[in-house]
Order: C-alpha cells, then sequence, then structure tokens
C-alpha cells in the first residue's frame, strides 16, 4: 500500500511539473520504476498506459484555460503516433541507450538557448502568431514520438523546447498544445507495447496510481500556465532543460566524473537557474503591463490575423 501511495504522489508531482512546463511526466515517473527494479519496456509501457488517462485530462483542462492551438496540435500529433508505435515495437526487442547522450547534448543545447534568450529578453515577438508549418512539426513529431517511447519519456523534451525556440507560438500554447497532443502519443505506444509484450509484466495497480496522481493535478497545472507570465514560464522550461539533460549525460557514462564533481554541477546549474528567475522576474515586474500572459496573448492575436 506504501508503494501506490509513493507512485500515486509521483504521479501527481510529475503531472504537476508536465501540465505546467511541458515536460518531465514520463522520465520521473519512469526514473521512479526502474529504481523499484522495472524493467526499461515494462517501465516504459506502465507510464504510457496511465498517460492515456493523465494526458486526455490535462488536454481537456489546457484547452478549458485556452492554452491550444489545434492547428500545431494536428500537425504534430499523427507523425508523433508513428514514431510512439515505432518506438515500443523497437524497445521491445532492442536497446537504443546509444543515442540518448547524443540527444541530451541537441536538447542540452536547446535548453541553454531557451533559459538565456528569455531571460535577457524576455519572450521574443519577432516571430510570434506566425504559424508552424507541416514542413517543421510533422519530423519534429515523428523524433519526439519515437524517442518517448523509446526513453519511457521524451515527447515533452523534444517538443517544446523546439518549439519554443522557434519564437511563433506563445508558451502556454506550447505547452498546451504539447500536452494534449501527447494522449495520441501514449494511445500509440501503448497499443505497440501491447501487440509487442502482451500485457505480462504491467502491474496494473501502478498504472491507476499513476494515473490517480496525474488526474489530480492537470487542471491545477494548466490553470498555473494560463496565469504564470510567459518571461518566468520560458525561463522556468529552460532550467528544467538544461538541468535533466545535464543528469542524461552524466548517467550515460560519456562523461567520468565523480559523485562530488556532479553534485557541484548540480548546484551551479540550479544556482545560475535561479539567478536567471530571478532576473526575468524583475523584468517582468519591471514591465508587467507589457509582459503579462493576457498582453501575450493579445499580441500573438493580431499578429496571426496580419499573417492570415
Amino acid at each position: 500500500m506504501k508503494t501506490l501511495v509513493l507512485i500515486g504522489i509521483v504521479g501527481f508531482a510529475a503531472q504537476l511539473v508536465d501540465g505546467a512546463l511541458g515536460m518531465a511526466y514520463g522520465v520521473t515517473t519512469t526514473t521512479l520504476l526502474l529504481a523499484i527494479g522495472t524493467n526499461p519496456a515494462t517501465a516504459s509501457a506502465t507510464v504510457h498506459l496511465a498517460e492515456i488517462g493523465t494526458t486526455f485530462i490535462s488536454g481537456l483542462s489546457h484547452w478549458k484555460f485556452g492554452n491550444v492551438d489545434w492547428k500545431v496540435v494536428r500537425r504534430i500529433a499523427l507523425p508523433g503516433a508513428v514514431g510512439a508505435f515505432a518506438g515500443a515495437t523497437v524497445l521491445s526487442n532492442l536497446s537504443t541507450e546509444s543515442a540518448a547522450p547524443i540527444m541530451a547534448i541537441i536538447l542540452l543545447a536547446l535548453g541553454l538557448y531557451i533559459l538565456i534568450r528569455f531571460t535577457v529578453q524576455g519572450i521574443p515577438r519577432g516571430n510570434l502568431g506566425k504559424p508552424l508549418r507541416s514542413r517543421f512539426l510533422a519530423p519534429l513529431g515523428l523524433i519526439a514520438g519515437f524517442v518517448d517511447a523509446t526513453g519511457g519519456g521524451g515527447w515533452g523534451p523534444v517538443g517544446t523546447p523546439a518549439i519554443l525556440a522557434s519564437g511563433r507560438l506563445e508558451p502556454r500554447k506550447v505547452i498546451g498544445s504539447i500536452d494534449t497532443s501527447e494522449f495520441v502519443i501514449a494511445l500509440a505506444a501503448s497499443l505497440g507495447f501491447l501487440f509487442s509484450l502482451g500485457s505480462q509484466g504491467i502491474n496494473v495497480g501502478w498504472v491507476l496510481a499513476i494515473l490517480a496522481g496525474g488526474v489530480l493535478a492537470a487542471p491545477l497545472a494548466a490553470w498555473l500556465v494560463r496565469h504564470v507570465p510567459p518571461r518566468l514560464l520560458g525561463a522556468s522550461v529552460g532550467g528544467i532543460i538544461v538541468l535533466t539533460n545535464t543528469r542524461s549525460l552524466f548517467r550515460s557514462g560519456w562523461f567520468e566524473l565523480s559523485g562530488g564533481l556532479q553534485a557541484a554541477a548540480y548546484v551551479t546549474i540550479v544556482v545560475a537557474w535561479a539567478g536567471c528567475f530571478a532576473f526575468s522576474l524583475r523584468a517582468y515586474l519591471a514591465d508587467r503591463e507589457n509582459e503579462s500572459a493576457d498582453t501575450i496573448s493579445k499580441e500573438a492575436e493580431r499578429n496571426a490575423e496580419v499573417t492570415v
């Protein structure tokens, strides 16, 4: 019983972070399941089954608060589903750990770019409101879906920074659209695992515990995204991308660092991240009228009308 309660709490915390920042649900919950001895394929299958429910509720919540761009969802979800189904099939028969460090380096660079860009200049407005094309979203969805299924999480960590870096969609709609489209990804990945593995090894109790925690957190996360200033949202997302992908690199074995040096690196990142957030907060408070979520939303809508 204690294990189920713990897993439920992790599901709640993971969904709160994922729904508010557009990433980390799969990574957090998969890490816990691996830590208690679950094999990678079963851990990823368990998380994706739970995500069918949590992403559905999360999508409804984001839609209610106006955080979803349905054009983006349509263009990225189907390729993402294809990638997720393929990734689930691959993971059931083959390890793709060798590609993880390369992906972590790419995402780390994107995270640094987002963190610096949002800290120094706030939300970029030159391309805000311009449409995101299928030639960008389709391959992004394919890659993100594949990474998500093989790694037990990756739809948000790949999709969110890539779309944020484009500067065409306000942060709350990036997060809302990624979270909403993830329902299709979770469904496709789950089907892939069920076809390849069957239901053997999947603990239904764990699935339900993760699902219960996530369902409780989803509406709160969507509310937070709607009201947190975009500049602060961007700085928060950038920091968590840097932190999680630094961790991925350390775990990959590419860097032979002692535990003390790794801890020092984490502390340095957290301190720098806190400094960037404080700078962004000060900048927001100095120009609250132009930096608010409502102002950014209205500017994006005006630019979209001009583009059309």
